[in-house]
């Protein structure tokens, strides 16, 4: 009777830690009675009843790294479904560009788990078709854009990739949120055509900002020059202007002085004049003087001073 009491005891503890779940934050678990979806248990204690009831597996997609740093996929069965955000980080992939080029590309896809029902027993093995649909979208994306397009529009392809998937995965219970392009590698031979003809750019953008500069410098010292002369000239002017103004007032204080003498000033001004000619022609290396026929008007003029110096 004590063996049965014990076998019977033992059966029940057994039957309580089977019959006890618990479900941690962000994590779901789906139950069948039967053979048949029952409930979905959330975050908390709960109590089934062993044998009965029995959890529903899920495929999950695990990447682990070996003591070398290589990252390898992992595929478990899990009995609890994870609602937080899964990154998908794919193994490269060669795609062909509208212009017949392979390159290989490195995707990360972020997806989240929002209908653990549909995502239970809507699709069979949920990270390997979501691995599929990526790689097949990402063939056609790419497939429609030639290889500069590709190279310069990560997030225009990260857009239309994102809508597509969010589309296509949502009876699956699956929220995809972003899809990223790590890395988009050409071939060698493509690559180096590439580094040719950006290296070509730049020295013609060189050249071009190089030019436009001596160009510039050019104008500035042209202007310079144009304004040194405007304003050399502007101060010729107004020099010319000063002599003649002194000139004119030099004459009329010279007329008044000649005819409070009675004197006619345009003798008196003639004579300056042929002195100061005269002087001129006198002190050149040849020595040869020639007197012009005027000469006795130069000599009436004189005449004139000396009568002006006189009074």
């Amino acid at each position: 009777m004590t063996i049965v009491f014990i076998i019977l005891a033992i059966f029940v503890l057994i039957l309580i830690s089977k019959g006890l779940v618990i479900i941690k934050q962000a994590q779901v678990m789906i139950i069948e009675r039967l053979g048949k979806y029952n409930r979905t248990l959330e975050s908390g204690l709960h109590i089934i009843w062993p044998v009965v009831d029995k959890s529903r597996p899920i495929n999950w997609r695990f990447v682990k790294t070996d003591f070398k740093g290589n990252k390898y996929v992992q595929i478990k069965t899990e009995t609890r479904i994870d609602l937080r955000e899964t990154v998908y980080d794919f193994p490269r992939q060669n795609v062909i560009t509208s212009d017949n080029v392979s390159i290989e590309i490195d995707a990360l896809l972020y997806f989240q788990v929002t209908d653990p029902v549909k995502a239970i027993y809507e699709i069979f093995n949920l990270p390997h078709a979501i691995e599929k649909l990526t790689q097949t979208t990402l063939r056609n994306v790419i497939g429609e854009l030639d290889l500069d397009k590709t190279l310069t529009s990560r997030d225009t392809i990260n857009s239309k990739l994102r809508d597509i998937l969010d589309d296509a995965t949502d009876k699956w219970g699956v929220k995809v949120n972003r899809v990223e392009l790590q890395d988009i590698s050409p071939p060698e031979e493509i690559r180096i055509a590439m580094e040719k003809q950006m290296r070509a750019e730049r020295d013609r953008r060189a050249r071009i900002l190089e030019a436009e500069g001596e160009k510039r410098s050019n104008i500035l010292i042209a202007e310079g020059d144009r304004e040194a002369k405007i304003k050399r000239a502007e101060g010729e002017a107004q020099a010319k202007v000063l002599i003649a103004e002194a000139e004119a007032r030099a004459i009329r204080e010279v007329s008044k002085a000649v005819e409070a003498t009675g004197t006619d000033p345009a003798q008196y001004l003639l004579a300056v004049k042929y002195i100061k000619a005269f002087n001129e022609i006198v002190q050149k290396e040849d020595k040869t003087v020639i007197v012009p026929y005027e000469a006795t008007a130069m000599l009436g003029s004189l005449k004139a001073m000396e009568k002006i110096f006189k009074s």
